[in-house]
Order: structure tokens, then C-alpha cells, then sequence
């Protein structure tokens, strides 16, 4: 049986149960239930913190998880990434007040010797060492906004979306990015030691590439038309698809029916570009999962 964990709250466990939906698989009807058997699909679904996933992976008491890739990096677990899964996009960054003590704009290098509130030690540990700057590091687990106005630190690093938040406590972020996160379906790492089952292995296989599949059909739409023969070899270089376009022939003479899939991102402009070829009846559709042959990918819109 495949065991995989999902988070059990926060911003990334709606957008991974539905993704679970979309590939087929069933989901609890309660919040609070911990677990949860789909016995048709042979997987059982184990709702965790997300701070814990990689945790439990890594050891091996669990085979997949979901959770961001910036709290993969800071459990230190023995895991990897399989699949980055499009959802729950994310920044650390080091926040402070507007100025420095001096009156200056904030960089790394004003943190030396600064006091830093975090719920995510290790990684701004490392990302200070990489940048030669020593300060003192305050874990702490939640309400890191705060920190600095109750004198607790002079500055956070936390994860950044809409910047709301911060800028309720007068902060503003500063520098690079320590992080750029999303979600992630994870696994633990393979070593020759710890070898796992042909059943296990099989059954990652089938998981993951239902999963692949929602991810990629959300990136593309089917696109459908009717294109002058005399302009298909056009066309086609438009649409060229996953491995070819479906091309067939209309009952009107001249006229072929083209499918395709696009990226969602240059859909608009692609039915541009055919309508001036003269191509009619332009259509999307959307696609709720699919999968690639042989890690085929569809094709970039030409430049």
C-alpha cells in the first residue's frame, strides 16, 4: 500500500487535496480526520503538518508527500524533489523597519551582528553564511511579524506573498530572495542500502504520473480549428503540439481539422496568429488531466 502525506491546514492543503481529486484519488470529508484509505486506488493518505512531511518521508515511514519546497530544504531530511506541483508560490525574504538605526536602507550586510527572528533557522543560516554575515538567530514558530515590534529582534526573515502583513507591523522585505518556494511532491532519497519494493516502486510510478498529468493539463488548453489546407504547414509550426497535431479532413474540400494542445499562458496569441492565416471556428477546452509519453513535453510557441 502507498502511503503519502498531505498537509493537514494552511495554504497548501486545499490546493493539494484537489489536486489528489483531479488525479482521481478519494480525500477525507472531515478537517480532522488524520488519515484516510482510498482502497480502489491502493493509497492511503496520512494529513500532517507541513513542517513534519519531510520528516516522516525521509525517514521512510511514508513513501510521497506534499509540502513546500522551502520547508523540504529547511527540515535537512534526507528527501528530494519529484514533481514541483504549480500551487502555493512563495519568498523568504528578510523583512525590517523602513530604516536602519543609522537612517539607512536596509541590506544583508546591516545584519551583522543583528538579532533575526525565524521560524526557518537553517535556511537563514546557510544564506548568511553564503554572504559572510554573522547574527544572532531567534526561532521562533509562529507571529515572527511581530518580534521586532515587541524588541524581541531588529529584523525577520519569513515567507512573503502579498507583503499585507508586514506592512501592518511597519515592516517592508529587503534583498534577494533567501528562498523561492512552491509546492512539491516529494520523495526519500534512494540509496543502495535502503532499497525498496517492486510493489512500492510500481505503485510511485502510477501516482506520480496521474499527478504529472493535472500538473501539465493545467499549464495547456486543447485548442481546436479549421484551417485552410493551403496555409496547414503554417499552422502547424504554431501548434505544434506534444509530438504532432491530430490533423483531419473536413467534408468541405480545402479544409482540414486541427487539435492541438497550448500553453495556457500564450493561448490568446496563438488564435491570433491563425485567424490572420485565415483559419475559422478557433476553439479552447480545457483539459482536467493528461499524461506524457515517454516524458514527452508539448512544444515552446515559436519565437
Amino acid at each position: 500500500m502507498l502511503r503519502v502525506a498531505l498537509p493537514n491546514k494552511g495554504t497548501l492543503a486545499e490546493p493539494a487535496a484537489t489536486m489528489m481529486r483531479e488525479a482521481g484519488y478519494r480525500q477525507r470529508s472531515d478537517s480532522r480526520d488524520l488519515s484516510m484509505l482510498d482502497e480502489e486506488n491502493e493509497v492511503e493518505f496520512f494529513y500532517l503538518r507541513p513542517k513534519d512531511i519531510a520528516t516522516y518521508v525521509g525517514s521512510g515511514d511514508l513513501h510521497l508527500g506534499i509540502t513546500g519546497a522551502d520547508l523540504m530544504e529547511e527540515s535537512g531530511s534526507q528527501v528530494k524533489t519529484v514533481i514541483q506541483l504549480g500551487f502555493g508560490a512563495s519568498k523568504f525574504r528578510f523583512a525590517a523597519p523602513p530604516l536602519t538605526d543609522n537612517g539607512e536602507e536596509w541590506t544583508i550586510k546591516h545584519l551583522e551582528g543583528k538579532k533575526i527572528a525565524t521560524s526557518y533557522p537553517r535556511l537563514v543560516r546557510a544564506h548568511l553564511a553564503r554572504n559572510r554575515v554573522r547574527a544572532d538567530i531567534i526561532k521562533l514558530d509562529g507571529a515572527v511579524e511581530i518580534s521586532v515590534q515587541l524588541g524581541l529582534a531588529d529584523a525577520i526573515a519569513d515567507v512573503v506573498s502579498s507583503g499585507r502583513t508586514l506592512r501592518q507591523h511597519g515592516l517592508v522585505a529587503f534583498d534577494d530572495a533567501i528562498a523561492v518556494s512552491q509546492a512539491t511532491l516529494i520523495e526519500r532519497e534512494p540509496r543502495p542500502d535502503r532499497p525498496e519494493t517492486a510493489e512500492i516502486k510500481a505503485a510511485k510510478v502510477v501516482f506520480t504520473g496521474r499527478i504529472q498529468g493535472v500538473v501539465y493539463a493545467r499549464q495547456y488548453l486543447m485548442l481546436d480549428y479549421d484551417c485552410p489546407d493551403h496555409v496547414l504547414e503554417q499552422a502547424k509550426r504554431i501548434t505544434p503540439g506534444m509530438q504532432a497535431p491530430t490533423v483531419s479532413p473536413l467534408t468541405e474540400p480545402g479544409w482540414s481539422a486541427v487539435r492541438s494542445m497550448v500553453r495556457r499562458t500564450v493561448a490568446n496569441r496563438v488564435m491570433d496568429d491563425l485567424a490572420e492565416l485565415g483559419v475559422r471556428a478557433i476553439l479552447t477546452s480545457e483539459i482536467r488531466s493528461c499524461r506524457a509519453v515517454d516524458g514527452a513535453m508539448i512544444q515552446p510557441y515559436p519565437s
